[in-house]
């Protein structure tokens, strides 16, 4: 009984943080563009949410399916290296979407997550997911399933952090900046949910319970992204999560 006041001391301090950490940001007002309508064939669609659905989609499965975007087509090695598939992916996911973002919209990359956003939020709550993970993501690369995926030789650390740093800012964009936002001023936090749908495409033919993963995880990233107004914290964090699973799994090469 003695350490019940120090413990409700305790709890009444933190909920003034929780309610911090929680708070809803200011509301993503649609305005001019993010208001248009366009008729197709009788249907009336949000032209820049459909737009940026169907651009994020055909991205992942182009990247997915290397039809048209091959590492041969870059002049990049073949083997489908992390570089190679960086700078691919750095095409497809951030560049292509980016010109429909500046030449189509005629808008700001800044109101699509390429910002700091809300930084003191932003860098404090990746903190706490650092925290929170570290010792999941060690004991998953045990799991003889990703230490098959993951523990393929991927090259030095500098390099595989350089190459995923890249790779990852652009999945980012696409799918939790230029789709998530232009979905959030049309239709509301529901949002968060429907970027869950390419983000998990995108992931099939790696491990089961990465699936699963990725089903929770990603709607975390979505969710931080909706905090802070930025795609800089979920990249950080997407980051270090990969490169310590392929470091803690064996990937890392001297």
């Amino acid at each position: 009984m003695a350490n019940e006041p120090s413990v409700t001391g305790f709890v009444t301090r933190l909920r003034p943080l929780a309610r911090g950490a929680t708070r809803a940001p200011d509301a993503y007002l649609a305005a001019g563009g993010d208001l248009r309508d366009i008729d197709v064939v009788g249907v009336r669609l949000p032209r820049r949410a459909t737009a940026a659905l169907l651009v994020a989609t055909a991205v992942v499965l182009l990247d997915m399916t290397r039809t048209f975007v091959t590492p041969e087509l870059l002049g990049l090695p073949p083997d489908g290296g992390a570089m190679a598939r960086a700078v691919q992916r750095f095409g497809l996911f951030l560049v292509l979407p980016l010109g429909v973002l500046v030449l189509g919209f005629r808008d700001q990359p800044s109101r699509y997550g390429l910002r700091f956003g809300d930084w003191r939020w932003g860098g404090g709550l990746l903190l706490a997911g650092i925290v929170a993970m570290t010792p999941i993501i060690l004991i998953l690369a045990q799991l003889p399933d990703f230490r098959a995926f993951y523990g393929r030789p991927a090259g030095s650390l500098p390099t595989i952090v350089a190459a995923y740093a890249l790779e990852l800012l652009s999945a980012e964009f696409v799918l939790r900046g230029f789709l998530l936002f232009a979905l959030l001023r049309r239709i509301g936090p529901l949002a968060l949910v429907i970027v869950q749908v390419p983000f998990i495409f995108a992931h099939l033919g790696k491990p089961e319970p990465e699936l699963w993963s990725t089903f929770f995880g990603g709607a975390v990233f979505a969710w931080l992204n909706w905090r802070t107004g930025s795609i800089l914290w979920s990249t950080l964090g997407h980051l270090y999560i990969l490169v310590l699973m392929i470091a803690a799994a064996g990937g890392v090469t001297s």
